[in-house]
């Protein structure tokens, strides 16, 4: 079944040729114009941001952008995709199993189809005994696959936990019938990246009046324009003047929540690490959290005025300081 094609360097505005770091910043200024946190439209917001995580999830990761390259050429006038060879489920006989459509995921179709998981490969024909017929079809109840999904879950649902309304449309190629169906997922507070939330009984359904599969759905961490995650930590990259590394200094820091004065220790070095304890992400229900991390990233001025040029020529001059002398 064919789906929407998605431009994922049209959604970050960046060239196909476009550098990591390219599409790094072109994400980060985009993350930050749409996050429903800060956008007056939160609905309109919500959806965009979804989308530009999508494309970042594809386009920072090198394997996940090679296949997109390699199928985007697959593109035909009037935005129609076919999803390439293998993709589809089939079951142990050869036919084509039911096609399923996540809504409320986080996650399009396409991206579904490209990069999803489909069936688990266990349940009807996979890992039963089953009595068949003389035909060779199983004639005893069967029990239905296990379907796999992502979802999309934010940093902001980590730390606070969420109810999200998910979607799912099977769809039978052999009828060409439908049939959707929405149920409520929750997200603990503290979820995992990679975790794998089990939705039971929401998979394909059974065979001769068999119980139906499983719905897996692994967790993936929606990127954050500030923050990147480590375990239960969160990194931050803080940019400073020199002389506020090298004088000191008391900046204010985002986190997840209000956000906190650090001090920058004087003689602070470039790529320093400073802890924060405790403002990182939810280990577990008793509230105790990973740490934040900030860490120093220097910034030199690129265009000096006259003064600022004749004071940092005074300051060659008269400073004692050499570092290719100090490492030898």
């Amino acid at each position: 079944m064919p789906v929407e094609f998605k431009d994922y360097y049209a959604i970050l505005g960046v060239a196909r040729t476009a550098s990591d770091q390219d599409i790094k910043k072109a994400f980060r200024k985009l993350a930050r114009k749409f996050h429903p946190d800060v956008a007056r439209d939160k609905r309109v917001a919500e959806e965009k941001f979804k989308e530009i995580n999508e494309a970042y999830e594809v386009l920072s990761d090198p394997d996940k952008r090679g296949k997109y390259d390699r199928y985007g050429e697959s593109w035909k006038a009037g935005g129609r995709f076919q999803p390439p060879p293998g993709a589809e489920r089939h079951g142990a006989d050869g036919a084509r199993s039911q096609e399923f459509h996540f809504g409320g995921t986080g996650f399009s179709d396409f991206f579904e189809q490209l990069f999803g998981r489909g069936g688990r490969g266990e349940g009807r024909f996979g890992g039963f005994d089953f009595e068949a017929n003389e035909s060779g079809h199983p004639r005893g109840p069967a029990r239905g696959y296990d379907v796999e999904g992502d979802l999309l879950v934010t940093l902001d649902e980590v730390m606070r936990g969420s109810v999200r309304s998910i979607s799912l449309q099977r769809a039978d190629p052999k009828t060409g019938q439908s049939e959707a169906q929405t149920f409520k997922v929750r997200i603990p507070v503290g979820v995992k990246e990679g975790q794998t939330i089990r939705v039971p009984g929401k998979g394909d359904q059974g065979a001769n009046s068999g119980e139906a599969g499983d719905l897996f759905l692994q967790v993936l961490f929606a990127a954050h324009p500030d923050f990147r995650v480590r375990g239960g930590d969160l990194h931050y990259e803080l940019d400073l003047t020199p002389w506020e590394a090298v004088l000191g200094a008391t900046v204010s820091v985002p986190t997840l929540g209000e956000p906190v004065k650090v001090r920058i220790p004087a003689g602070t070095n470039n790529g320093q690490q400073l802890r924060v304890r405790g403002q990182g992400l939810p280990k577990g229900r008793d509230g105790e959290r990973g740490n934040l991390y900030v860490v120093v990233n220097v910034q030199l001025p690129s265009k000096l005025s006259q003064d600022e040029h004749e004071l940092w020529e005074k300051l060659s001059h008269i400073s004692h300081f050499n570092p290719r002398q100090s490492a030898a």
